[in-house]
């Protein structure tokens, strides 16, 4: 789904993806937007920042009421702050204006391949996608189950978006592995991706947050200094 209220920039976008074999519906402003997803229910989102009416910060934040879609936030802007308050709401990516239709198309292949589950809910890809029959993996109080992409902590779900849940999951698989920014970006945006990586910063804050990790004594996700992050023990 396309949302953007710079009509030209949308049938750009629509006429890419769809020749690229993608279905594509369009709305240009946020309340047409939010209708039209749950009518829809969409694989991915790209999404423009500044609609008219209700922005797309408030649209991503209600889309992540009832859906589990993955979000590309478009900005005409490109400062720092702009990025972490799109990603803070729940988008998974983001693209500065003007961008290349043909890179956005490129993210969205690499998002496809990823699997999806319910709502909000190596160094390689495939370290996120284990074998279907590998059991869950705990940390403490923490089980993860990559195969049925589910969280909990204490026997109490945790709802992650899908890249929150894929950034825990790549730490997981190798948990004695200091993992750098651009090695998380590879594992789950993919190695095509370019933007800046604190991207991963921003994701690693939403899981500390959901799993009630204190980012001072986490338990969970270990800040490495100089180098990135490592799983946890959960003790």
């Amino acid at each position: 789904m396309v949302v953007d209220d710079e009509r030209p920039l949308a049938s750009i976008i629509s006429s890419y993806l769809e020749r690229e074999s993608f279905e594509v519906s369009v709305a240009y402003n946020g309340f047409d937007a939010l209708a039209l997803a749950r009518e829809v229910d969409p694989d991915v989102v790209v999404l423009d920042l500044g609609l008219p009416g209700i922005d797309g910060i408030e649209v991503c934040r209600e889309l992540r009421t009832f859906s589990d879609a993955y979000v590309v936030m478009l900005t005409a802007r490109s400062e720092e702050v702009d990025t972490i308050v799109g990603l803070s709401v729940g988008a998974d990516d983001y693209m500065s204006k003007p961008f290349s239709p043909r890179e956005l198309v490129a993210r969205i292949r690499a998002m496809m391949r990823r699997p999806r589950s319910g709502v909000a809910h190596g160094t390689t890809a495939r370290a996120v996608t284990r074998d279907e029959e590998s059991p869950p993996m705990t940390f403490g109080v923490l089980r993860i189950d990559v195969a049925g992409r589910e969280v909990s902590v204490a026997e109490k779900p945790v709802l992650l978006t899908r890249t929150e849940f894929d950034v825990l999951a790549a730490l997981a698989a190798r948990p004695g592995m200091a993992f750098s920014r651009r090695q998380l970006i590879e594992a789950v945006w993919g190695p095509a991706w370019t933007g800046n990586e604190h991207l991963v910063d921003v994701h690693i804050g939403h899981l500390r947050r959901k799993l009630g990790d204190d980012p001072a004594a986490p338990l969970y996700v270990n800040t490495v200094r100089g180098i990135g992050y490592r799983m946890g023990s959960g003790k």
